[in-house]
């Protein structure tokens, strides 16, 4: 395993939409901040693309199949009566419907962007609001969110590392229940949490944790990490993405949302089974590492990848 390195640094630059994060001559992510995108798509911040170091490209955005799939974004689709995913929306009354309840996590600022010399950490606060009853209005505020997310290379494996921690806290006025089409009825469907999409190509990929390998059958399980190899097109090359999650979340080890036989995704998913409440005065907090690797994870690699990965997330702490 080849290590990264070392006198690489991050660098970013700010376009007044979006950040661009760069090594050397590569850039390795972007970070929408302000999206453009239709209501109906649930307007939110997003990372596309995202790339290894050698420059293959590990991530989609709006797939003909799922347009409010963005790269990599932290996504709910059950707030409350609300959608902060995008598409319709599943309930046991109505099943998959549109009803005009797609909401918006605004961007309101960026209280910090720090350069430590190895990593680049962006404090920024969200306003999440509903669809609004009248086109072109603001919409009723719901959630508060800081959120915070830093990009890292790693000290081994040709490997980066976006660290992200989310709090949300509630503004309704009213308790609100975050869960997924699965707590409203639909077997193994709990999406909903920190989701990556990737690439066509890497349909059909697999699955690595420290249960072993597969692929659909990591669907709903649990696991401290968990990984994804998939290959390219045109270089042919592979690449690889892994989770790893903040052991003081809450309720972990959470369920995974892991697929490959359809299309390539992964994603924490810690409203997956069981409705989590948003209290007044009781915010949630997430956190997560998000490895890209060049090459695919075996067994050794993804192992010590994930060391590291967690070693990052506790020191950013």
């Amino acid at each position: 395993m080849t290590d990264t390195a070392q006198a690489e640094t991050v660098c970013y630059t700010d376009d007044g939409r979006s950040l661009t994060f760069t090594v050397g001559a590569q850039d390795i992510a972007t970070y929408t901040y302000r999206p453009t995108d239709d209501q109906y798509e649930s307007p939110r911040p997003f990372f596309h693309p995202l790339t290894t170091l050698e420059g293959d490209e590990v991530t989609i955005s709006r797939p003909w199949d799922h347009v409010w799939h963005k790269g990599l974004s932290w996504a709910l689709p059950n707030v409350g009566e609300h959608n902060f995913w995008g598409g319709a929306t599943y309930t046991r009354e109505t099943g998959y419907s549109n009803l005009d309840n797609n909401g918006a996590m605004n961007h309101e600022a960026f209280t910090s962007i720090e350069d430590d010399g190895t990593s680049i950490t962006a404090v920024e606060s969200l306003l999440w609001t509903a669809q609004p009853a009248v086109p072109g209005q603001a919409g009723e505020p719901l959630i508060k969110e800081q959120r915070r997310f830093a990009i890292q290379l790693l000290p081994i494996g040709n490997a980066w590392a976006l660290l992200f921690e989310t709090t949300m806290e509630n503004v309704s006025g009213a308790e609100i229940g975050i869960g997924s089409p699965t707590t409203e009825g639909r077997d193994n469907a709990g999406y909903g949490g920190l989701f990556w999409r990737g690439p066509r190509s890497f349909t059909g990929g697999g699955f690595r944790s420290e249960a072993g390998v597969g692929a659909d059958e990591f669907m709903g399980t649990r696991s401290p990490w968990i990984a994804f190899t998939g290959q390219h097109d045109v270089t042919c090359r592979k690449s690889g993405i892994l989770f790893v999650e903040d052991q003081s979340n809450p309720g972990a080890s959470n369920q995974w949302f892991a697929r490959s036989s359809m299309f390539a995704c992964l994603g924490s998913a810690p409203f997956f089974s069981e409705v989590v409440p948003l209290k007044e005065g009781a915010p949630l907090t997430y956190r997560y590492a998000v490895v890209i690797a060049d090459g695919a994870l075996e067994e050794q690699n993804a192992a010590s990848l994930a060391d590291a990965a967690k070693a990052a997330l506790d020191a950013w702490a």
